[in-house]
């Protein structure tokens, strides 16, 4: 759970995350384009391939190869696992 929360404790893979939350089976190309277009964050494609390895390593992030490319989609089970330890009071 500890690499869940360091993941989450970066602002550049809270941002990763809402872009594929949004749109599932992105690649790398498409993901940096989108923190450029959308939120103004010029991060290096060096960067953001190792946020999403940070990401992949927590399982928030699920990556398939299609030939030469790879897609990233968004994994929110181990959030789950935080939410039946801590649920929300009255449940």
């Amino acid at each position: 759970m500890g690499d869940v929360f360091k993941a989450l404790a970066d602002p550049t893979r809270r941002v990763l995350l809402d872009e594929l939350q949004e749109r599932g089976g992105q690649t790398l190309f498409e993901l940096c384009s989108r923190l450029i277009t959308r939120h103004g964050l010029t991060s290096s494609r060096q960067a953001v391939s190792q946020h999403l390895d940070v990401l992949e390593a927590a399982g928030l992030v699920r990556t398939r190869r299609e030939g030469r490319y790879k897609f990233h989609d968004l994994d929110t089970s181990p959030l789950k696992t935080i939410t039946e330890r801590w649920p929300p009071a009255g449940d």
